[in-house]
């Protein structure tokens, strides 16, 4: 498939392989937008996933957060057999779907305060669950951490090292952290640095995850845009990802931070899962994806139909 994103269909994206969709994100040259839904969330319009609502929005990449493996839940999805949820949700948007998945460490947390996050196993990033969520239909695998789990970044380079190794060449592995995580050393600034963006890469990272900027204290434009520069010149992708539900402001900053993340020359943009819980606000995700590729490319992607 020789594509942009941009003008891929469906059918392109069912057909696409792992090396196909690395280069129609890059030949789209930063307007790509990946929106991350909660599937065990319930959904806000009821009856239809959010998934399927972030689709219709004008997102081109789906990721699922908290999707636990072992017991795989979307709500308002049509009744399916556990191993085709994802599958389903991509036979019903027509979209590439992600999945989370945490190296996390053990760390001391209030346990009332944040159940929502609390990891189970079937969302650890082991091997057994990467080659689970590979074989249930999923494009991308996402190492990254919840808020309080406990990731590190050496956990993520010890666990890209294991799935590089075994799945490299079948699935887009992407790494990173779009907030501290539980690893108050690794806040600020040292979410991501330099030698992060080059062990990542060395590791078997595809694309490096890092802070959209204006979303994180101390991330600027200027610094990602340097990070985002040192990962393209190890020929690695990048996504900036607003993971602190700012997903969920007005429209106004949503697309100054927008805009931000396009000079940082990064190719891929990442929306949390925190509007309300379980998809970033649907006017935003409009607003952004306007922002970063105009109302042309924005309408073609809502409004062309999964069967073409």
């Amino acid at each position: 498939m020789e594509k942009r994103l941009l003008d891929c269909y469906a059918s392109d994206f069912a057909a696409c392989s792992k090396q196909d969709l690395l280069t129609a994100i890059a030949a789209s040259e930063g307007r790509t937008l990946l929106c991350e839904t909660i599937g065990a969330a319930m959904p806000i319009l009821g009856d239809v996933t959010n998934a399927e609502l972030a689709a219709s929005m004008g997102a081109d990449i789906l990721l699922l957060n908290l999707f636990d493996v072992n017991e795989p839940v979307i709500n308002a999805l049509p009744e399916v057999a556990p191993q085709e949820i994802i599958r389903e949700i991509k036979r019903l948007t027509g979209r590439p779907v992600g999945i989370n998945l945490e190296p996390a460490l053990p760390v001391e947390r209030d346990k009332k305060q944040q159940a929502v996050w609390s990891l189970t196993e079937g969302r650890r990033a082991t091997l057994e669950n990467a080659r689970k969520a590979y074989e249930m239909g999923t494009d991308m695998l996402v190492l990254t951490g919840n808020p309080g789990v406990g990731v590190s970044n050496e956990a993520i380079v010890e666990t890209l090292k294991l799935f590089h190794e075994n799945l490299g060449n079948k699935i887009i592995l992407a790494a990173g952290k779009m907030h501290a995580s539980g690893i108050l050393s690794e806040g600020g600034e040292n979410i991501i640095k330099k030698q992060d963006v080059r062990e990542f890469r060395d590791a078997g990272a595809d694309i490096i995850l890092m802070p959209a900027p204006g979303t994180v204290p101390g991330i600027t434009m200027e610094y990602i845009r340097s990070l985002v520069a040192y990962a393209h010149s190890l020929g690695a992708l990048t996504i900036t990802a607003v993971g602190t539900s700012q997903e969920g402001t007005d429209t106004a900053t949503i697309k100054q931070i927008a805009l931000m993340c396009k000079m940082t020359g990064t190719d891929l943009h990442h929306l949390g899962d925190s509007g309300y819980l379980g998809i970033a606000l649907p006017e935003n995700i409009l607003a952004y994806s306007a922002a970063i590729r105009g109302v042309r490319h924005t309408y073609r992607r809502m409004a062309a139909s999964i069967n073409r």
